[in-house]
């Protein structure tokens, strides 16, 4: 008996893996369900799969208009697969741990360890506790101005209702919207193009939920130490940079363009182009029409889509670090230099190799699924390039193409969203036989590179 135990026991990876398909499957069992959709009638079984997937990995691409398709009941259930998957079900399911004063075990600190992407078990019961704090105190804050800012136009109850799922929907990175109820289906923001509060509001939570808790952890433990961690210091700086690069592209490509920013005034046409550079982080709210973009504003977000957030947060994509450290080697291989230095401190070649795993991996991915779903879906190559990547950034901006996949097409999707949301690495270690310590190693060869 305990030989076939010791054979079926899980790996901290295949836990997170299990745990997640439950979730989705689960939801998309009571998305089908007649009391989830407006109309009362039964939703396609591979729309609410697709649907649940999506709010699960904290996507935002969806097949049928989220405020207009579903009841109440059906966005409840989707804001709170939202709220699951962008925090964790395993700190979620702490959260109940802390309630009844139950004890975290090893095993499940090892699958937080998992799941928020540390290097080691110290200190994440802590942290989690903190994830949980920040995250239900920003989006407590969130939702305060959202429903004083949306009552005047939709009332006090719906004011409220909207302020709340859009706050938890924004912070966890997922894009999903109601506006399809008020105004037209699969409109997002674009109504609120030119509006500072829900702009700045949406932005910062989007930026909030993208760098990660540790290092919001950290900036908040600022005062205290009076120094930030290299990690830290790294996603910053990149975020940062990438999004005001982001910025200035897009405001340059489209600033002529009367579909998306030239219809805009001053103001309106710089906050939109912060607001498209930002969500790609993987957000997927928009306020302006993806479609109507030029194609160099369109390939330039597939490549802020590829980038993604940061590690341990509620984003996807091969995140900034790893970006980063990419940028790093380049530079330091160009200057003839042997270590990758970052704010004076030196890359270990593991991180550098896991950074180049990680990329290639993602990168043949997108690659895979774009090149099956040529074949099966009547669109340009442009366009399921862009919806495959944000498949994988779990953003969920889309150029219109989510409506009109074929069953394959929304199977494909989904089983991207589901990698890109748990990581390619950990979907690897979870597949992957278990890794046996070498007790040799092969004599060093040498290759003509480049």
């Amino acid at each position: 008996m305990k030989s076939i135990a010791k054979k079926i026991e899980l790996t901290p990876p295949q836990i997170l893996v299990i745990g997640f398909a439950a979730i989705i499957l689960l939801g998309a069992t009571l998305l089908s369900l007649p009391i989830s959709s407006a109309s009362g009638q039964p939703t396609l079984f591979i729309d609410a799969l697709f649907t649940a997937t999506s709010a699960t990995c904290v996507t935002g691409l969806v097949v049928v208009d989220t405020g207009s398709h579903y009841s109440m009941f059906g966005q409840i259930v989707i804001i709170s697969l939202i709220q699951v998957g962008g925090l964790g079900f395993m700190t979620m399911s702490t959260l109940f741990a802390f309630v009844l004063r139950k004890r975290i075990s090893l095993k499940e600190r090892l699958i937080l360890q998992e799941a928020m992407n540390q290097g080691s078990m110290e200190g994440i019961v802590r942290l989690i506790r903190r994830v949980l704090v920040y995250s239900l105190t920003i989006e407590f804050v969130a939702a305060v101005i959202f429903s004083i800012r949306w009552s005047f136009d939709l009332g006090i109850a719906k004011g409220i209702y909207f302020g709340i799922f859009h706050a938890i929907s924004f912070f966890n990175n997922a894009g999903f919207d109601l506006f399809g109820s008020v105004i037209a289906p699969f409109t997002s923001l674009t109504t609120y193009a030119d509006d500072w509060i829900v702009n700045i509001v949406s932005m910062g939570l989007i930026i909030l939920g993208g760098i990660g808790f540790v290092v919001m952890s950290d900036v908040v433990d600022y005062k205290k130490h009076k120094r930030l961690s290299l990690h830290s210091k790294v996603v910053l700086s990149a975020t940062g940079l990438l999004i005001m690069v982001g910025a200035i592209v897009i405001f340059i490509f489209e600033f002529t363009n009367q579909k998306t920013l030239g219809s805009l005034n001053w103001s309106g046409k710089i906050l939109a182009s912060f607001f498209q550079s930002v969500s790609p982080r993987t957000a997927g709210a928009n306020s302006v029409d993806i479609g109507a973009m030029r194609q160099a504003s369109q390939f330039f977000i597939i490549i802020l889509m590829f980038i993604g957030a940061s590690p341990g947060s509620t984003g996807g994509g091969i995140k900034t670090t790893t970006f980063t450290t990419l940028i790093g080697a380049m530079i330091a291989m160009i200057r003839g230099k042997e270590d990758i230095v970052l704010f004076h401190y030196r890359l270990g070649k593991d991180r550098i190799l896991k950074a180049i795993t990680l990329t290639m991996i993602a990168l043949f991915l997108v690659i895979f699924v774009t090149m099956l779903l040529t074949t099966t879906e009547n669109q340009s190559f442009l366009k399921l390039l862009f919806e495959v990547t944000s498949a994988f950034g779990t953003v969920g901006l889309t150029m219109g193409v989510t409506p009109d996949l074929s069953f394959f097409g929304k199977i494909m999707i989904s089983l991207t969203m589901f990698a890109g949301r748990l990581g390619p690495l950990t979907l690897a270690y979870a597949l992957g036989p278990k890794a046996e310590k070498e007790l040799y190693r092969y004599p060093e060869g040498k290759i003509t590179i480049g």
